[in-house]
């Protein structure tokens, strides 16, 4: 049986993703985030080990425990944050 999220964030835009995800933030320990692109594209920017990655619908963002992190949104775009207390199937 696949994790299920114990939380979401609300569907964002471009125009309404807060700062506090444009600037570099990092989970909690013991939380995985799942960055789902529901239309557009996002890029995700890892601080350690510095690394990016262009997310799509297709192409989710896996995010680590305690892992430093900044998305920036590449156009028109919506995505949600999803969290999880054991690591998440992709």
């Amino acid at each position: 049986m696949a994790p299920v999220p114990y939380r979401s964030t609300p569907v964002f835009n471009e125009t309404s993703l807060p700062q506090a995800l444009r600037s570099e933030h990092r989970t909690k320990a013991g939380v995985w985030g799942v960055i789902t692109i529901l239309a557009g594209e996002v890029r995700l920017t890892y601080a350690e080990p510095a690394s990016s990655q262009v997310l799509t619908p297709e192409r989710p963002g896996l995010v680590l425990p305690e892992q430093t992190h900044f998305v920036t949104p590449l156009g028109t775009m919506q995505m949600r944050v999803d969290f999880y207390d054991c690591a998440p199937a992709l």
